[in-house]
Protein backbone atom coordinates (compact mmCIF):
# COMPACT_ATOMS: atom_id res chain seq x y z
CA UNK A 1 0.00 0.00 0.00
CA UNK A 2 2.98 2.34 0.38
CA UNK A 3 3.61 1.87 -3.34
CA UNK A 4 -0.05 2.52 -4.09
CA UNK A 5 0.05 5.79 -2.15
CA UNK A 6 3.20 6.89 -4.01
CA UNK A 7 1.56 6.06 -7.36
CA UNK A 8 -1.57 8.01 -6.37
CA UNK A 9 0.47 11.10 -5.51
CA UNK A 10 2.36 10.87 -8.80
CA UNK A 11 -0.85 10.55 -10.79
CA UNK A 12 -2.39 13.46 -8.87
CA UNK A 13 0.54 15.66 -9.95
CA UNK A 14 0.17 14.61 -13.60
CA UNK A 15 -3.60 15.12 -13.67
CA UNK A 16 -3.28 18.50 -11.92
CA UNK A 17 -0.83 19.63 -14.62
CA UNK A 18 -3.21 18.68 -17.46
CA UNK A 19 -6.20 20.24 -15.68
CA UNK A 20 -4.33 23.53 -15.31
CA UNK A 21 -3.49 23.47 -19.02
CA UNK A 22 -7.11 22.78 -20.03
CA UNK A 23 -8.45 25.53 -17.77
CA UNK A 24 -5.87 28.03 -19.13
CA UNK A 25 -4.82 29.04 -15.63
CA UNK A 26 -2.55 32.07 -15.71
CA UNK A 27 1.04 31.40 -14.69
CA UNK A 28 3.90 29.05 -15.42
CA UNK A 29 2.88 25.39 -15.59
CA UNK A 30 5.89 23.08 -15.44
CA UNK A 31 5.81 19.37 -16.04
CA UNK A 32 5.70 17.27 -12.86
CA UNK A 33 9.22 16.57 -11.63
CA UNK A 34 10.61 13.47 -9.96
CA UNK A 35 10.81 13.96 -6.21
CA UNK A 36 14.36 12.81 -5.53
CA UNK A 37 14.43 13.96 -1.90
CA UNK A 38 11.29 12.31 -0.56
CA UNK A 39 10.85 12.70 3.20
CA UNK A 40 7.65 10.72 3.80
CA UNK A 41 6.08 7.33 3.27
CA UNK A 42 2.35 6.65 3.57
CA UNK A 43 0.47 3.47 4.44
CA UNK A 44 -3.24 2.78 4.22
CA UNK A 45 -4.97 0.07 6.23
CA UNK A 46 -2.15 -2.49 6.07
CA UNK A 47 1.62 -2.47 6.34
CA UNK A 48 1.63 -1.23 9.93
CA UNK A 49 0.60 -2.46 13.37
CA UNK A 50 -0.09 -0.68 16.65
CA UNK A 51 0.65 -2.28 19.99
CA UNK A 52 -2.15 -2.98 22.43
CA UNK A 53 -1.29 0.03 24.57
CA UNK A 54 -1.01 2.19 21.40
CA UNK A 55 2.50 3.40 22.32
CA UNK A 56 4.51 1.48 19.70
CA UNK A 57 4.24 1.36 15.91
CA UNK A 58 5.66 -1.52 13.86
CA UNK A 59 6.03 -1.53 10.06
CA UNK A 60 5.04 -4.98 8.78
CA UNK A 61 5.50 -4.69 5.00
CA UNK A 62 9.02 -6.15 4.99
CA UNK A 63 10.87 -2.89 5.61
CA UNK A 64 13.29 -3.62 8.45
CA UNK A 65 12.65 -0.50 10.50
CA UNK A 66 11.93 -2.15 13.82
CA UNK A 67 9.57 -0.97 16.54
CA UNK A 68 8.98 2.76 16.78
CA UNK A 69 8.12 4.34 20.11
CA UNK A 70 5.41 7.00 19.84
CA UNK A 71 5.98 10.13 21.89
CA UNK A 72 3.26 12.73 22.19
CA UNK A 73 0.14 13.87 24.00
CA UNK A 74 -2.44 12.27 21.68
CA UNK A 75 -4.17 9.23 23.13
CA UNK A 76 -4.72 6.80 20.24
CA UNK A 77 -6.71 4.47 22.50
CA UNK A 78 -9.68 6.78 21.92
CA UNK A 79 -10.01 5.48 18.35
CA UNK A 80 -10.45 1.96 17.04
CA UNK A 81 -8.12 0.55 14.40
CA UNK A 82 -10.95 0.68 11.84
CA UNK A 83 -11.12 4.45 12.26
CA UNK A 84 -7.41 4.90 11.38
CA UNK A 85 -7.41 5.10 7.58
CA UNK A 86 -3.82 6.15 6.88
CA UNK A 87 -0.49 6.28 8.66
CA UNK A 88 2.29 8.51 7.40
CA UNK A 89 5.91 8.66 8.55
CA UNK A 90 7.37 12.11 7.95
CA UNK A 91 10.90 13.34 8.39
CA UNK A 92 11.29 16.89 9.67
CA UNK A 93 14.39 18.91 10.43
CA UNK A 94 14.20 17.96 14.11
CA UNK A 95 13.24 14.29 13.84
CA UNK A 96 10.65 11.79 12.59
CA UNK A 97 6.89 12.05 13.09
CA UNK A 98 3.98 9.64 12.70
CA UNK A 99 0.75 11.12 11.37
CA UNK A 100 -2.55 9.24 11.76
CA UNK A 101 -5.54 10.06 9.56
CA UNK A 102 -8.65 9.23 11.61
CA UNK A 103 -12.19 8.95 10.23
CA UNK A 104 -14.20 10.89 12.78
CA UNK A 105 -16.68 13.73 12.60
CA UNK A 106 -15.79 16.77 14.67
CA UNK A 107 -18.77 18.91 15.54
CA UNK A 108 -19.49 21.55 18.17
CA UNK A 109 -23.15 22.44 18.69
CA UNK A 110 -23.48 26.14 19.49
CA UNK A 111 -26.46 28.42 19.91
CA UNK A 112 -26.89 31.27 17.39
CA UNK A 113 -25.77 34.70 18.57
CA UNK A 114 -27.15 36.86 15.74
CA UNK A 115 -23.81 38.68 15.36
CA UNK A 116 -21.72 39.22 12.24
CA UNK A 117 -18.20 40.52 11.77
CA UNK A 118 -15.99 41.63 8.90
CA UNK A 119 -12.21 41.33 8.62
CA UNK A 120 -9.75 43.42 6.63
CA UNK A 121 -6.32 41.82 6.17
CA UNK A 122 -3.23 43.98 6.17
CA UNK A 123 0.52 44.16 6.68
CA UNK A 124 0.66 46.95 9.27
CA UNK A 125 -1.74 44.94 11.43
CA UNK A 126 -2.57 41.30 10.69
CA UNK A 127 -6.27 42.09 10.49
CA UNK A 128 -8.75 44.73 11.62
CA UNK A 129 -12.32 43.70 12.38
CA UNK A 130 -15.51 45.73 12.08
CA UNK A 131 -15.55 46.44 15.83
CA UNK A 132 -12.24 48.28 15.57
CA UNK A 133 -10.05 45.56 17.11
CA UNK A 134 -6.58 45.30 15.57
CA UNK A 135 -4.39 42.20 15.77
CA UNK A 136 -0.68 42.86 15.57
CA UNK A 137 1.27 41.29 12.71
CA UNK A 138 3.93 39.09 14.41
CA UNK A 139 6.37 39.13 11.42
CA UNK A 140 8.11 35.91 12.46
CA UNK A 141 10.34 35.75 9.38
CA UNK A 142 11.49 39.35 9.79
CA UNK A 143 12.42 38.75 13.41
CA UNK A 144 14.35 35.56 12.58
CA UNK A 145 15.95 36.93 9.41
CA UNK A 146 19.24 37.81 11.08
CA UNK A 147 19.69 34.33 12.55
CA UNK A 148 18.65 32.68 9.28
CA UNK A 149 21.19 34.66 7.27
CA UNK A 150 23.94 33.80 9.73
CA UNK A 151 23.05 30.10 9.57
CA UNK A 152 22.94 30.23 5.76
CA UNK A 153 26.42 31.80 5.61
CA UNK A 154 27.76 29.02 7.83
CA UNK A 155 26.36 26.43 5.44
CA UNK A 156 27.91 28.09 2.38
CA UNK A 157 31.36 28.25 4.04
CA UNK A 158 31.50 24.53 4.77
CA UNK A 159 33.04 22.13 2.27
CA UNK A 160 30.50 20.23 0.20
CA UNK A 161 30.00 16.68 1.38
CA UNK A 162 31.62 17.28 4.78
CA UNK A 163 30.04 16.39 8.10
CA UNK A 164 30.26 20.01 9.22
CA UNK A 165 28.14 21.06 6.24
CA UNK A 166 25.56 18.40 7.10
CA UNK A 167 25.35 19.65 10.68
CA UNK A 168 25.08 23.27 9.50
CA UNK A 169 22.24 22.33 7.12
CA UNK A 170 20.40 20.65 9.99
CA UNK A 171 20.69 23.76 12.14
CA UNK A 172 19.43 25.92 9.28
CA UNK A 173 16.52 23.54 8.69
CA UNK A 174 15.51 23.64 12.36
CA UNK A 175 15.41 27.44 12.31
CA UNK A 176 13.22 27.47 9.19
CA UNK A 177 10.98 24.84 10.79
CA UNK A 178 10.60 27.03 13.89
CA UNK A 179 9.38 29.97 11.78
CA UNK A 180 6.95 27.70 9.94
CA UNK A 181 5.51 26.36 13.19
CA UNK A 182 5.18 29.85 14.66
CA UNK A 183 3.13 30.93 11.64
CA UNK A 184 0.88 27.89 11.87
CA UNK A 185 0.34 28.26 15.61
CA UNK A 186 -0.52 31.95 15.19
CA UNK A 187 -2.93 31.24 12.31
CA UNK A 188 -4.77 28.52 14.27
CA UNK A 189 -5.16 30.62 17.41
CA UNK A 190 -6.33 33.70 15.53
CA UNK A 191 -8.77 31.68 13.41
CA UNK A 192 -10.39 30.26 16.54
CA UNK A 193 -10.40 33.62 18.33
CA UNK A 194 -11.34 35.83 15.40
CA UNK A 195 -13.15 39.10 15.97
CA UNK A 196 -12.45 39.29 19.67
CA UNK A 197 -12.41 42.25 21.95
CA UNK A 198 -12.35 40.33 25.22
CA UNK A 199 -10.73 37.16 23.82
CA UNK A 200 -13.98 35.31 23.19
CA UNK A 201 -13.72 32.57 20.53
CA UNK A 202 -15.06 32.50 17.00
CA UNK A 203 -18.40 31.03 18.12
CA UNK A 204 -19.46 34.52 19.26
CA UNK A 205 -20.25 35.41 15.61
CA UNK A 206 -22.69 33.62 13.31
CA UNK A 207 -21.09 35.02 10.15
CA UNK A 208 -17.50 36.03 9.41
CA UNK A 209 -16.71 37.92 6.19
CA UNK A 210 -13.12 38.02 4.95
CA UNK A 211 -11.33 39.23 1.84
CA UNK A 212 -11.02 36.91 -1.14
CA UNK A 213 -7.36 37.74 -1.68
CA UNK A 214 -5.42 36.31 -4.62
CA UNK A 215 -2.14 35.83 -2.78
CA UNK A 216 -0.52 34.13 -5.77
CA UNK A 217 -0.92 37.31 -7.79
CA UNK A 218 -0.06 39.64 -4.92
CA UNK A 219 3.36 38.10 -4.29
CA UNK A 220 4.40 39.11 -7.82
CA UNK A 221 5.08 42.52 -6.30
CA UNK A 222 8.72 41.97 -5.31
CA UNK A 223 8.65 44.88 -2.86
CA UNK A 224 5.92 43.24 -0.74
CA UNK A 225 6.31 39.53 -1.58
CA UNK A 226 8.28 38.63 1.54
CA UNK A 227 5.96 40.53 3.88
CA UNK A 228 2.86 38.99 2.27
CA UNK A 229 4.28 35.48 2.56
CA UNK A 230 5.29 36.14 6.15
CA UNK A 231 1.72 37.17 7.04
CA UNK A 232 0.31 33.73 6.01
CA UNK A 233 -3.11 35.02 4.94
CA UNK A 234 -3.94 31.82 3.04
CA UNK A 235 -3.22 29.61 6.06
CA UNK A 236 -5.34 31.84 8.27
CA UNK A 237 -8.26 31.62 5.83
CA UNK A 238 -7.95 27.82 5.61
CA UNK A 239 -8.15 27.39 9.37
CA UNK A 240 -10.93 29.98 9.65
CA UNK A 241 -13.06 28.03 7.16
CA UNK A 242 -12.26 24.80 8.99
CA UNK A 243 -13.42 26.13 12.37
CA UNK A 244 -16.47 27.58 10.66
CA UNK A 245 -17.50 24.08 9.54
CA UNK A 246 -16.74 22.56 12.93
CA UNK A 247 -18.74 25.17 14.85
CA UNK A 248 -21.54 25.56 12.33
CA UNK A 249 -20.66 29.16 11.49
CA UNK A 250 -20.72 30.80 8.06
CA UNK A 251 -17.43 32.07 6.63
CA UNK A 252 -17.70 33.89 3.31
CA UNK A 253 -14.99 35.45 1.14
CA UNK A 254 -15.92 38.80 -0.40
CA UNK A 255 -14.28 40.64 -3.28
CA UNK A 256 -11.81 43.17 -1.87
CA UNK A 257 -12.36 45.73 -4.65
CA UNK A 258 -13.07 49.30 -3.45
CA UNK A 259 -13.64 48.25 0.17
CA UNK A 260 -10.99 50.75 1.27
CA UNK A 261 -12.23 53.49 -1.06
CA UNK A 262 -15.95 53.25 -0.23
CA UNK A 263 -17.21 55.12 2.81
CA UNK A 264 -18.88 52.81 5.32
CA UNK A 265 -21.26 55.59 6.39
CA UNK A 266 -22.59 57.16 3.16
CA UNK A 267 -21.11 54.67 0.62
CA UNK A 268 -19.42 57.44 -1.33
CA UNK A 269 -16.15 56.67 -3.12
CA UNK A 270 -13.22 58.48 -1.50
CA UNK A 271 -10.09 57.75 -3.51
CA UNK A 272 -6.90 57.45 -1.50
CA UNK A 273 -3.40 56.11 -2.05
CA UNK A 274 -1.99 53.13 -0.17
CA UNK A 275 0.07 55.44 2.04
CA UNK A 276 -3.09 57.23 3.29
CA UNK A 277 -4.07 55.33 6.43
CA UNK A 278 -7.03 57.49 7.56
CA UNK A 279 -10.40 57.54 5.81
CA UNK A 280 -11.92 61.02 5.74
CA UNK A 281 -15.26 61.58 4.01
CA UNK A 282 -17.29 64.72 3.34
CA UNK A 283 -20.14 63.23 5.38
CA UNK A 284 -18.02 63.62 8.50
CA UNK A 285 -16.90 60.00 8.80
CA UNK A 286 -13.28 59.79 10.00
CA UNK A 287 -11.99 56.25 10.55
CA UNK A 288 -8.87 54.18 10.25
CA UNK A 289 -8.51 52.92 6.68
CA UNK A 290 -8.61 49.23 7.66
CA UNK A 291 -11.51 49.75 10.09
CA UNK A 292 -13.54 51.39 7.31
CA UNK A 293 -12.81 48.46 4.98
CA UNK A 294 -13.84 45.96 7.64
CA UNK A 295 -17.15 47.76 8.16
CA UNK A 296 -17.86 47.50 4.44
CA UNK A 297 -17.52 43.70 4.73
CA UNK A 298 -19.74 43.42 7.81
Amino acid sequence: MARQSAAERAWAAVSRFFDNCKKNIVGKKDYPKFQKDNRSVEYKTTGWKLSDERRFLTITDGFDMGKLKLLGTRDLRTYSKAQIKRVRLVRRADGYYAQFCVDIERKEDLTPTGKTIGLDMGLTSFYTDSTGVKVENPRYLRKAEKQLKRAQRRVSKKAKGSKNRIQARKRLGRQHLKVSRQRKDFAIKQARCVGVRHRTPVQSNDLVAIEDLKVRNMVKNHHLAQSISDASWSMFRTWLEYYGKVMGRIVIAMAPHYTSQECSSCHAIVKKSLSTRTHTCQCGCVLDRDHNAALNKD
